[in-house]
Protein backbone atom coordinates (compact mmCIF):
# COMPACT_ATOMS: atom_id res chain seq x y z
CA UNK A 1 0.00 0.00 0.00
CA UNK A 2 1.14 3.52 -0.67
CA UNK A 3 0.24 7.01 0.38
CA UNK A 4 -1.52 9.21 -2.14
CA UNK A 5 -1.11 12.93 -2.81
CA UNK A 6 -4.00 14.61 -4.65
CA UNK A 7 -3.72 18.00 -6.33
CA UNK A 8 -7.09 19.57 -7.03
CA UNK A 9 -6.74 21.77 -10.12
CA UNK A 10 -3.04 22.65 -9.75
CA UNK A 11 -1.96 25.78 -11.62
CA UNK A 12 1.84 26.02 -11.49
CA UNK A 13 3.82 23.39 -13.40
CA UNK A 14 6.99 23.72 -11.31
CA UNK A 15 5.07 22.96 -8.10
CA UNK A 16 3.54 19.85 -9.63
CA UNK A 17 6.96 18.78 -10.92
CA UNK A 18 8.52 19.20 -7.48
CA UNK A 19 5.67 17.30 -5.86
CA UNK A 20 6.03 14.53 -8.44
CA UNK A 21 9.70 14.21 -7.56
CA UNK A 22 8.84 13.96 -3.84
CA UNK A 23 6.27 11.29 -4.67
CA UNK A 24 8.82 9.23 -6.60
CA UNK A 25 11.35 9.54 -3.73
CA UNK A 26 8.79 8.27 -1.23
CA UNK A 27 6.86 5.68 -3.26
CA UNK A 28 3.76 7.87 -3.12
CA UNK A 29 1.10 7.99 -5.84
CA UNK A 30 0.23 11.38 -7.37
CA UNK A 31 -3.35 12.14 -8.42
CA UNK A 32 -4.17 15.23 -10.50
CA UNK A 33 -7.72 16.54 -10.79
CA UNK A 34 -8.48 18.65 -13.89
CA UNK A 35 -8.60 21.29 -15.05
CA UNK A 36 -4.83 21.69 -14.84
CA UNK A 37 -3.22 25.08 -15.34
CA UNK A 38 -0.65 23.49 -17.66
CA UNK A 39 -0.02 20.54 -19.95
CA UNK A 40 1.54 17.60 -18.07
CA UNK A 41 4.10 17.24 -20.85
CA UNK A 42 5.29 20.85 -20.40
CA UNK A 43 9.02 21.30 -20.05
CA UNK A 44 8.56 23.14 -16.71
CA UNK A 45 6.91 20.08 -15.14
CA UNK A 46 9.58 17.73 -16.42
CA UNK A 47 12.40 20.12 -15.43
CA UNK A 48 11.15 20.38 -11.84
CA UNK A 49 10.77 16.61 -11.64
CA UNK A 50 14.13 16.12 -13.36
CA UNK A 51 14.57 12.63 -14.68
CA UNK A 52 12.29 11.16 -12.01
CA UNK A 53 8.98 12.02 -13.69
CA UNK A 54 9.06 8.82 -15.77
CA UNK A 55 8.97 6.74 -12.55
CA UNK A 56 5.95 8.53 -11.10
CA UNK A 57 2.73 6.63 -10.40
CA UNK A 58 0.45 9.27 -11.88
CA UNK A 59 -3.36 9.28 -12.12
CA UNK A 60 -5.35 12.03 -13.83
CA UNK A 61 -9.07 12.68 -13.37
CA UNK A 62 -11.53 14.81 -15.32
CA UNK A 63 -12.98 16.39 -12.17
CA UNK A 64 -13.52 15.82 -8.43
CA UNK A 65 -16.53 13.56 -9.03
CA UNK A 66 -14.44 11.38 -11.37
CA UNK A 67 -11.77 11.14 -8.66
CA UNK A 68 -14.34 10.06 -6.04
CA UNK A 69 -15.94 7.55 -8.43
CA UNK A 70 -12.58 5.92 -9.24
CA UNK A 71 -11.46 5.79 -5.58
CA UNK A 72 -14.54 4.52 -3.70
CA UNK A 73 -14.20 4.42 0.06
CA UNK A 74 -10.90 6.30 0.05
CA UNK A 75 -9.89 7.97 3.33
CA UNK A 76 -9.21 11.55 2.23
CA UNK A 77 -7.62 14.32 4.28
CA UNK A 78 -8.16 17.84 2.93
CA UNK A 79 -5.26 20.27 3.47
CA UNK A 80 -6.54 23.78 3.94
CA UNK A 81 -5.62 26.93 5.85
CA UNK A 82 -9.30 27.05 6.87
CA UNK A 83 -9.26 23.76 8.85
CA UNK A 84 -10.12 23.70 12.54
CA UNK A 85 -7.42 21.12 13.38
CA UNK A 86 -3.70 20.66 12.79
CA UNK A 87 -2.26 17.95 10.54
CA UNK A 88 -0.43 16.48 13.56
CA UNK A 89 -3.78 15.85 15.28
CA UNK A 90 -4.73 13.02 12.91
CA UNK A 91 -3.28 9.60 12.11
CA UNK A 92 -2.58 9.24 8.40
CA UNK A 93 -3.30 5.67 7.33
CA UNK A 94 -0.64 4.16 5.05
CA UNK A 95 -3.02 4.15 2.08
CA UNK A 96 -4.83 7.44 2.67
CA UNK A 97 -5.19 10.36 0.27
CA UNK A 98 -4.04 13.86 1.20
CA UNK A 99 -5.64 16.48 -1.04
CA UNK A 100 -4.30 19.97 -1.72
CA UNK A 101 -6.05 22.72 -3.64
CA UNK A 102 -4.91 24.99 -6.41
CA UNK A 103 -2.34 27.63 -5.57
CA UNK A 104 -4.64 30.64 -6.01
CA UNK A 105 -7.71 29.48 -4.11
CA UNK A 106 -7.21 26.13 -2.37
CA UNK A 107 -9.86 23.41 -2.26
CA UNK A 108 -13.40 24.67 -2.96
CA UNK A 109 -15.24 25.48 0.27
CA UNK A 110 -18.18 23.24 -0.70
CA UNK A 111 -15.83 20.24 -0.61
CA UNK A 112 -14.30 21.39 2.69
CA UNK A 113 -17.68 21.90 4.36
CA UNK A 114 -18.78 18.40 3.36
CA UNK A 115 -15.58 16.92 4.87
CA UNK A 116 -14.97 19.00 8.00
CA UNK A 117 -13.78 16.05 10.11
CA UNK A 118 -10.89 15.29 7.77
CA UNK A 119 -9.77 18.87 7.04
CA UNK A 120 -6.29 19.61 8.40
CA UNK A 121 -4.01 22.64 8.44
CA UNK A 122 -0.34 23.54 8.83
CA UNK A 123 0.00 26.14 11.61
CA UNK A 124 1.43 29.54 10.67
CA UNK A 125 1.89 32.82 12.50
CA UNK A 126 0.19 36.09 11.74
CA UNK A 127 -1.83 36.67 8.64
CA UNK A 128 0.12 34.45 6.24
CA UNK A 129 -2.26 33.17 3.57
CA UNK A 130 -0.42 29.93 2.88
CA UNK A 131 2.86 28.17 2.27
CA UNK A 132 4.11 27.21 -1.18
CA UNK A 133 2.15 24.18 -2.42
CA UNK A 134 5.16 21.90 -2.86
CA UNK A 135 6.40 22.82 0.65
CA UNK A 136 2.97 22.08 2.14
CA UNK A 137 2.88 18.70 0.43
CA UNK A 138 6.36 17.87 1.73
CA UNK A 139 5.44 18.80 5.32
CA UNK A 140 2.31 16.64 5.41
CA UNK A 141 3.70 13.80 3.31
CA UNK A 142 6.69 13.31 5.59
CA UNK A 143 4.50 13.47 8.69
CA UNK A 144 2.32 10.72 7.19
CA UNK A 145 5.44 8.69 6.36
CA UNK A 146 6.83 9.22 9.89
CA UNK A 147 3.55 8.08 11.44
CA UNK A 148 3.82 4.90 9.36
CA UNK A 149 7.46 4.29 10.41
CA UNK A 150 8.79 5.24 6.96
CA UNK A 151 7.63 1.83 5.73
CA UNK A 152 9.80 0.50 2.91
CA UNK A 153 12.13 3.51 2.93
CA UNK A 154 15.90 3.61 3.24
CA UNK A 155 16.61 4.97 6.72
CA UNK A 156 20.38 5.33 6.62
CA UNK A 157 22.72 7.02 4.20
CA UNK A 158 26.27 6.41 3.05
CA UNK A 159 29.06 8.83 2.31
CA UNK A 160 30.35 8.82 -1.27
CA UNK A 161 34.10 9.07 -0.75
CA UNK A 162 34.53 8.38 2.96
CA UNK A 163 33.11 6.04 5.57
CA UNK A 164 31.22 7.08 8.69
CA UNK A 165 33.64 4.83 10.64
CA UNK A 166 36.91 6.54 9.54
Amino acid sequence: MALNIVLHEPEIPANTGNIGRSCVATGTNLHLIKPLGFDISEKAVRRAGLDYWQYLNLYVYENYEDFLRKNPGAKIYYATTKAPKCYTDVHFENDCFIMFGKESAGIPEEILRDNRETCVRIPMIGEMRSLNLSNSVAVMLYEALRQNDFAGMKLEGHLHRLSWDD
